[in-house]
């Protein structure tokens, strides 16, 4: 039996997503038919990214840690392309330290672009979504939320706080035919990944079962299937994609 996932006539609202695992979330969800918006801090960069990925595909400018700013490109988005059904919360930030030296910034700045974006785009899809009594929320959080790291306290805590929220809004909206799920990447073939020295990266993929990091299909891969009627009676849940790492 061949089982097709079809998201035509499905809009797609992807914060983050100009570059990496985002724009990985972006082009998955176009190729199984969904309008999509690419959404990032520079309008060209979006525009550009929403080019090359094709028709059906929007670039949208906006500062998740702007409530404003993400409201607005949200309202764009309804206009352009249609009502969201699917919200993908990717974006997120880094201000790795140890505890002693973290600011008092470098805490909140991770925390309002990590968590408190995703309440703030949540709250300004979910009405919509509970009046169609359909829709489909994935946050991406991280293994680091669950597992904790040295020097990412903040980091954790935030994405810690998505899983939290994750189940929480699950709760309340499942009667309302929301699905509201995460995704916990591990190690992923990034920028970020690409400039650790090697020594460090070969014990790390000594600590990975399956022996290799992944990429970011491998995370745009659980978030299709999240996004997908095949998870109709999946929500509250945390996919962990690590290669088996957190066991």
């Amino acid at each position: 039996m061949s089982v097709t996932i079809d998201l035509a006539g499905r809009t797609a609202f992807v914060t983050g997503s100009t570059r990496g695992i985002g724009r990985s979330i972006a082009e998955t969800l176009h190729a199984a038919g969904a309008n999509v918006a690419v959404v990032g801090r520079s309008k060209e960069s979006a525009d550009a990214v929403a080019s090359a990925i094709g028709d059906r595909a929007r670039g949208f400018a906006c500062d998740v840690t702007d409530s404003a700013s993400l409201r607005r490109a949200i309202t764009a988005c309804e206009t352009s392309l249609g009502p969201i059904d699917i919200l993908v919360n990717n974006a997120g930030i880094t201000r790795d330290n140890l505890l002693i030296r973290l600011t008092e910034q470098d805490w909140g700045d991770v925390i309002a672009a990590n968590l408190t974006a995703a309440f703030v785009s949540t709250q300004a899809v979910i009405k919509g979504m509970m009046k169609r009594r359909y829709g489909r929320i994935v946050n991406v959080a991280s293994i680091v939320g669950i597992t904790g790291n040295k020097g990412q306290a903040n980091y954790a805590a935030s994405k810690a706080g998505l899983i939290g929220f994750t189940k929480s809004v699950a709760k309340e909206y499942a009667g309302r035919g929301v699905l509201v799920n995460c995704v916990a990447p591990g190690f992923i073939d990034t920028d970020m990944t690409a400039a650790l020295p090697e020594a460090a990266r070969s014990a790390l993929l000594e600590a990975i079962p399956l022996g290799r990091l992944g990429s970011p299909v491998d995370v745009a891969g659980a978030i299709l299937f999240l996004a997908s009627d095949l998870a109709a009676y999946v929500t509250g849940q945390t996919v962990i994609v690590d290669g088996g790492m957190t066991g």
